[in-house]
Parts: C-alpha cells; sequence; structure tokens
C-alpha cells in the first residue's frame, strides 16, 4: 500500500500564507490556511493509505484529525524538506501539500488505482503556476529531488525532468490550483464549495 506525506506550515498568524496578506489580516490569512490544511486532512485521512504522515513545521492543533504520525520538518530548502520527509517511507509513497483545499479523491486515482506502480515509477501532479502539488515515488532517493529549483514557474518542468533522468516511468495526475495569492482564494473556493475552506472565504468575502 502507497503511504501518504502531507507536508504543511502550521496555521499560526503572521507565519502562514503571508502572501495572503494586504487583502487579509494575518489572523485571517492563518484562519484560511487552517481551514486548506483541515480540508487536506480529511480527504487524506479517507484514502485507503498504509500510513499518514504529517510532515509539519510548527506544532499541531485542534485541526489535526486522528490517524495521522506527526513528524518535524527537516532541512533547509524545501527540496531538501521534500526529500527528508519522503525518508521516512521506505516504500510506495505520495506527498501533497496544505495549498490545494480542492483535492478529492478522483484526482489521486492514478496513484490508489490497482497495479499504480506496476504501472508508473512515480507519479506528478502539475500546478497551474508551474510548480507541482503532488508527487509520488515507489522508491525514493535523495537524488531524485535535491537541488531541484523551487517555487519557480518551471519547477514543475524541472522535477519531471529529473525523474525522467533518472529512469523512472512517470504517470500524470490532474492539475490543480494552489492557493498562493489573494487572487487565488475565490476560483479555488468554487471548486470545492461544500469545503471548510470554501465556507471561510465566503465569509471573508472575494478579495482578489
Amino acid at each position: 500500500m502507497t503511504a501518504v506525506l502531507v507536508i504543511a506550515k502550521a496555521p499560526v498568524a503572521g507565519r502562514a500564507k503571508t502572501r495572503l496578506h494586504g487583502p487579509y489580516t494575518p489572523a485571517e490569512a492563518a484562519a484560511l490556511a487552517e481551514a486548506a490544511l483541515a480540508d487536506t486532512l480529511a480527504t487524506v485521512a479517507a484514502l485507503p493509505a498504509a500510513r499518514r504522515i504529517l510532515v509539519l513545521d510548527g506544532e499541531p492543533g485542534p485541526w489535526l484529525p486522528g490517524g495521522f504520525e506527526v513528524t518535524a520538518q527537516r532541512g533547509g530548502g524545501l527540496d531538501e524538506r521534500i526529500a527528508a520527509a519522503f525518508a521516512h517511507c521506505p516504500g510506495p509513497s505520495l506527498l501533497i501539500g496544505m495549498d490545494t483545499p480542492q483535492l478529492a479523491h478522483a484526482h489521486l486515482a492514478g496513484v490508489f488505482a490497482p497495479g499504480a506502480w506496476t504501472r508508473h515509477d512515480a507519479y506528478l501532479g502539475p500546478a497551474a503556476d508551474g510548480g507541482f502539488w503532488a508527487l509520488a515515488l515507489a522508491r525514493a532517493t535523495p537524488a531524485l529531488l535535491l537541488g531541484v529549483p523551487m517555487s519557480t514557474a518551471t519547477t514543475g518542468r524541472e522535477q519531471r525532468a529529473r525523474l525522467l533522468r533518472h529512469g523512472l516511468s512517470v504517470g500524470d495526475l490532474p492539475e490543480l490550483r494552489d492557493v498562493d495569492t489573494a487572487a487565488d482564494v475565490g476560483p479555488v473556493a468554487a471548486l470545492a464549495p461544500g469545503g471548510r475552506f470554501a465556507a471561510l472565504a465566503r465569509e471573508l468575502g472575494e478579495r482578489g
């Protein structure tokens, strides 16, 4: 079975979702981050996963459901933190972030389908901004991850190229939109109107 890693920052005002500041106050941005994280964790909790691990920068709070292991993020850059997260799972594992509260089981069907790991060695979910929202590996090694430039418009493409250079077969997951700025809040909320993130976005009003 596949383990699932969620890499996240604790939703603390002034530290979480700081790119939302301006249109949203630090407290509102943190509340949106908490809602996005809660929606993500709820989806992961319902997956047929071997393990569920929250790789956290910060301390867990009441938003954390049962059934998750919690471990601290290690490393400096995001590539190092992702590599360290994968080190917790020697077998097939899927890593996702907290920026896609619209995440649904259907988006991950390829990874959890019967025979998924006989068809491909890796799966990549591209983000609309050029990054990636999901990365699944049959067997992770630091060489697949370290040194890939993160948080750029070409991160997803460069991560895919790294996997291919190491001889991996890469399956595609659907493209999703991250919540990075205020302009992303409304469109992402509209994709999952029943979630906590969408409810809070409606309460706060459109500000993008």
